[in-house]
């Protein structure tokens, strides 16, 4: 191999190697158990912030290291169903899913293999993070809301708190 060949292939080797390096840092910072603070959606037109699942949502975030993700979120002062109606109800005041992840850059990608919402199994649900010490901040993209009058462009930006071991 030619000098000048070898040095160009010699510094994209260690491009790669050095962004392998930076995406497995963000990899084991996501790393554990994160608990939710706070979830509202963002109104793309207004910039209006408006609580989803009330003021005090509950939830889970949890990465592993074999890069499966499980995530559930339900909604403040939900109740034991017990009609067709109070299961309707519970069904529409959660979210949950699970699947293999990667991250690249700022985002993570989850290949969904099992949900509440049969329809997301076999998708791939990308979400923006931001890391900023033990707190996480998830944002989803933008995309018509059609649980919403009109159907305006909204996203879901949540709030995790990494759980500490006792």
């Amino acid at each position: 191999m030619a000098p000048s060949r070898l040095l160009l292939f010699s510094a994209l080797a260690a491009l790669v190697v050095a962004a392998t390096g930076i995406a497995s840092d963000v990899e084991k910072q996501l790393l554990g158990v994160w608990r939710l603070e706070s979830a509202y959606h963002e109104f793309k037109a207004t910039g209006e912030k408006k609580n989803v699942y009330g003021e005090r949502p509950n939830g889970y975030l949890i990465f592993t290291p074999e890069k499966r993700m499980l995530g559930i979120i339900t909604a403040d002062q939900r109740t034991k169903p017990i009609t067709d109606q109070d299961r309707i109800a519970a069904f529409g005041s959660m979210v949950s899913y699970s699947g293999i992840y990667r991250v690249e850059g700022d985002r993570w990608i989850t290949k969904v293999d099992v949900a509440w919402n049969e329809a997301w199994a076999g998708t791939e649900q990308v979400r923006f993070f931001k890391l900023e010490g033990d707190k996480l901040m998830v944002i989803g993209m933008w995309q018509p809301n059609p649980n919403l009058p009109g159907n305006p462009d909204t996203r879901v930006v949540s709030v995790w708190s990494r759980v500490k071991s006792p």
